[in-house]
């Protein structure tokens, strides 16, 4: 069942979502060369935990860390750790904060130092594919509508959309329904109604579409071993379009 948020409701979820961006542009501002994915943890969780959050993710059916950081070819769900970025790579920075008893959810693809034309290409082409599915987003529309936006898009730039992994609503919840997959027919789904909110967030592949969870039962990765990105935005549908709760006109995501 699907609960439409009221505008207090709304309003608590976009203020955990501020938190959310500004600890992302605090762990954007970290990702360099010889960081480790555990500092960055360490980065967001100091500043969420300063704006009087919690990390959504610290606990959420055992996850061990604050956010995750997927390196390259891990899809969703990368463990903070050991790890040192390299000039180059490509990292999933996905945060999500709890404040007032309502979560906020956004997740950032970026490069660490200089990436090749390719990573770039696919960056782009992932960050397209959410602002064509958010434009889908539309009262009285389907969800099927949304996931065929942002497959047909990808499709046709050469990549793939990961199926295993959907968008999710969310309130008091980190995860309610409605479930939003990435992929799909038009006119199919459940119907959008004013006060819906939920996330969009497709994860492309450079190559192929599958993959696989490693012995962390947490980190998922591309099958072929190529390049995956990922962007995410909440969202709030209304009879005006759709409003990005994640986004903010003094923040660049």
């Amino acid at each position: 069942m699907i609960h439409l948020k009221s505008a207090r409701e709304i309003e608590k979820i976009r203020a955990s979502c501020r938190i959310a961006a500004e600890a992302m542009a605090e762990v954007v501002q970290d990702a360099r060369p010889g960081v480790t994915t555990a500092q960055l943890d360490q980065v967001a969780d100091s500043y969420i935990r300063s704006k009087g959050g919690t990390p959504s993710a610290k606990g959420y059916r055992g996850y061990p860390k604050s956010i995750c950081v997927s390196v390259n070819e891990e899809v969703v769900h990368g463990i903070p750790g050991d790890l040192l970025l390299a000039e180059g790579d490509i990292i999933a920075v996905d945060i999500a904060v709890k404040k007032d008893g309502y979560h906020g959810d956004m997740n950032v693809s970026l490069a660490v130092g200089e990436a090749g034309p390719s990573a770039h290409r696919l960056m782009d082409a992932t960050r397209r594919s959410l602002e064509l599915g958010i434009e889908a987003c539309v009262c009285g529309s389907r969800l099927g509508d949304v996931g065929h936006a942002i497959q047909s898009f990808v499709e046709g730039e050469g990549y793939s959309v990961v199926r295993e992994y959907c968008g999710h609503g969310i309130g008091r919840a980190f995860h309610e329904e409605p479930q939003l997959l990435h992929f799909g027919q038009p006119s199919t789904g459940r119907r959008l109604e004013s006060g819906t909110v939920f996330t969009v967030e497709p994860m492309v592949n450079e190559g192929g579409a599958e993959v696989v969870v490693l012995a962390d039962n947490w980190t998922a990765v591309t099958r072929d071993g190529k390049l995956s990105a990922q962007f995410e935005h909440t969202v709030l549908i209304t009879e005006n379009g759709p409003d990005i709760l994640s986004r903010f006109t003094d923040l660049p995501f």
